[in-house]
């Protein structure tokens, strides 16, 4: 990281080099090296934390990462094939939403035996976990939008303390270039901390709103689905009870089990194509 920041040091001072500000000092100068160290092994990193906190959440907050459109009428045509005890082994490592959701209320009703109510109540807890850890990640940026203006601040006394403590140890005139020395340490480092604070409580409110309206949205596309998945179930488990079958063929009856048996297929694509929520 220092390594880092020496070598953006370096390019930034070449690349300003020719670039002056009014009484040939060099925006490099002006802007970077007159902070001091509060500038230099605080802000600086912090603003680099903040780039990186940026770009991570960029590429993992994404409608198409986290809501794929055709997610849903995959899992339940899976769901209908082999049903929910391979849904982790199909949809497990995806980062989707209602995948996550929809795995982890089914593994806990297995465990507890719990009925359709409890499994969307479990879905909407998982979908709430995920929330609450993407906000956590991006609640990194608000962290260093509210650290950065005090330490700005702190700058800010720092700098007028010693430009104070000049003016007192001085029996004539003071020396104006140490004295505007200490008043640049403290108007460049509140320079900067704003500089880091904004973009960082900038990009927090952006990605926060993405997540509570990707969680929204995941959670009605759960409900749609779980739905969906319940009613596969039914039809699956009516078809194949081993005691009407039974009935069915000790009274005579194979003609109107075969039918059942034929519109079971068209049953269970009448649930999967069933009509999606629309997406804003």
């Amino acid at each position: 990281m220092l390594y880092f920041i020496s070598e953006s040091a370096i390019r930034l001072k070449l690349f300003t080099a020719t670039a002056s500000a009014p009484g040939g000092v060099s925006l490099y100068e002006h802007f970077f090296a007159a902070g001091g160290p509060i500038v230099w092994f605080i802000l600086l990193p912090m603003s680099v934390a903040v780039v990186y906190l940026a770009i991570d959440l960029m590429l993992s907050i994404r409608r198409k990462r986290l809501l794929p459109a055709d997610l849903a009428s995959r899992i339940a045509a899976h769901t209908a094939q082999y049903g929910t005890v391979r849904l982790a082994e199909r949809f497990g490592r995806r980062p989707a939403l209602v995948s996550r959701a929809v795995i982890g209320a089914f593994q806990r009703s297995q465990q507890l035996h719990s009925d359709a109510a409890s499994v969307r109540q479990f879905a909407a807890e998982s979908l709430q976990e995920i929330g609450q850890r993407l906000l956590r990640k991006a609640e990194w940026c608000q962290i260093i939008g509210s650290v950065a203006p005090m330490v700005g601040l702190f700058g800010t006394v720092f700098g007028m303390i010693r430009a104070f403590n000049l003016l007192g140890m001085t029996d004539g005139q003071p020396a104006y270039d140490q004295l505007a020395a200490a008043i640049s340490v403290a108007l460049v480092t509140t320079f900067w901390g704003l500089m880091v604070a904004i973009p960082a409580l900038f990009c927090y409110g952006i990605f926060r709103s993405r997540i509570e309206a990707c969680i929204g949205e995941a959670a009605i596309e759960t409900d749609v689905l779980l739905g969906q998945i319940f009613k596969i179930q039914s039809v699956t488990a009516k078809q194949t009870n081993p005691e009407h079958s039974a009935g069915s063929r000790s009274n005579g009856k194979k003609n109107a089990q075969d039918e059942a048996d034929d519109n079971k297929a068209e049953r269970v694509q009448d649930i999967l194509y069933m009509t999606e929520p629309p997406r804003s």
